[in-house]
């Protein structure tokens, strides 16, 4: 006979056992310098990594509408230096773009859905 405590014990069973979801990158800072035509951005990202099983792999500078203006890819875990800042070079802002956001992906789960707001000086 099926009761409301084993219906319950059964629903915390399959909730504990389903696979969650890692620990987000935390972007700890950004800031913007226009090099001519172009912007050079400098992003601090932190995250719990493992090694090679788990680690933050790439940011990317977006419109507040999702378009992207330009990616950074990371090629390697840094387990060893938390947090840590990478560069990325030549992104063009469309004119009248005053803020653009930075959004972290990890190689075990994708681009996450937080993202760090950046004014442009």
């Amino acid at each position: 006979m099926i009761t409301v405590k084993s219906l319950a014990v059964a629903g915390l069973l399959i909730i504990f056992t389903l696979p969650g979801r890692a620990d987000a990158p935390v972007t700890e800072m950004a800031q913007a310098v226009r090099t001519g035509t172009d912007w050079r951005f400098e992003v601090t990202l932190s995250h719990p990594e493992t090694g090679w099983e788990d680690y933050a792999d790439g940011w990317r500078v977006e419109t507040e509408d999702g378009v992207v203006l330009g990616t950074r890819v990371l090629v390697h875990p840094h387990v060893n230096e938390q947090p840590f800042t990478r560069s990325l070079t030549g992104v063009t802002v469309p004119q009248g773009i005053s803020r653009v956001y930075i959004r972290a992906r990890t190689n075990t789960e994708g681009w996450f859905d937080d993202r760090y707001e950046l004014l442009l000086p």
